[in-house]
């Protein structure tokens, strides 16, 4: 897999900044809208970032009025005209719908990477966060939004029902209320509700602040433990999806595995000697053979 940062990607800017990759969408013209290309380069970035422990943290921000338009209505092309083919091969329609559904597996893969990753993501928004916008950010740790952004579950008032992560992530995201009276009528959220129903950690004045707190509190991130980092976030994701007692038993067998006493004592040498403490990087993970 190329290094994520030394790359020429079509959709992202990536770059380095201490240990903190920051990757920012990059079709302002566009309004970020998401492109076939970037159902692909999303995923081998943060995969990239993350099999190789190249950040200790991640931030997510774009470029341009809006954060991200959702899908590029041109990925939806050829949609409606019922059953077709490929060349001399005839596709029915339950074969069609098969194959739909490891497409689509394929676009929530895109977002999963976000969750899955070992590394805190951040997101920071401006404008619009429409559609699968949505999907992007809330898949990530935290978010933060400029005090003109907002959030509109678009893909009601286009005739469809969002598909790539918006419901099984909202839903413990902020109260089900919520995510009904949104997923129904297509309404935009504004930034400050939603840091309200706590969709959201903090409103910034504009763009420019968002991304600088954004990337301020990755960077303190990253000055802790990147192991202790780790796992609170498998943590977290795993008592998120399983009762109190399994999640507990997990938090056991982690730390039984993982507890790290030389990152303790670094942290209380480093308390008594009035300097940062330094701490061992993720290490890279192999996939595959």
């Amino acid at each position: 897999m190329a290094n994520a940062f030394d790359t020429q990607w079509t959709c992202f800017d990536v770059g380095l900044e201490g240990q903190v990759a920051h990757i920012r969408l990059n079709r302002p013209d566009a309004f970020n809208a998401m492109n076939r290309a970037f159902w692909n380069e999303l995923p081998a970035i943060v995969g990239d970032i993350d099999d190789n422990a190249r950040a200790r943290t991640i931030v997510i921000s774009s470029t341009g009025r809006h954060f991200c338009a959702g899908m590029d209505l041109d990925n939806f092309a050829g949609i409606g005209g019922g059953e077709g083919g490929d060349g001399a091969r005839t596709v029915d329609r339950w074969t069609a719908a098969e194959a739909s559904r490891e497409h689509l597996k394929s676009l929530q893969d895109a977002f999963s990477c976000l969750d899955r990753a070992r590394m805190p993501v951040i997101a920071a928004i401006q404008g619009g966060c429409v559609g699968g916008g949505v999907d992007l950010t809330s898949a990530c740790d935290i978010r933060y939004a400029s005090a003109d952004a907002f959030f509109c579950i678009q893909e009601i008032n286009i005739g469809m029902t969002a598909d790539a992560g918006t419901f099984p992530r909202l839903c413990r995201l902020i109260p089900q209320g919520w995510v009904r009276e949104l997923a129904y009528t297509g309404r935009r959220l504004p930034a400050e509700r939603a840091r309200e129903i706590g969709l959201v950690n903090e409103v910034l004045p504009d763009h420019d602040a968002v991304v600088a707190h954004a990337l301020a509190a990755a960077a303190e991130i990253a000055g802790k433990a990147p192991l202790a980092v780790a796992g609170s976030k498998a943590m977290i994701n795993y008592a998120r999806e399983h009762d109190t007692e399994t999640a507990l038993e997990h938090l056991r067998v982690w730390q039984a595995g993982m507890f790290a006493g030389p990152h303790m004592a670094e942290s209380f040498q480093a308390k008594r000697e009035g300097r940062a403490p330094q701490f061992p990087d993720l290490a890279p993970v192999r996939r595959g053979m």
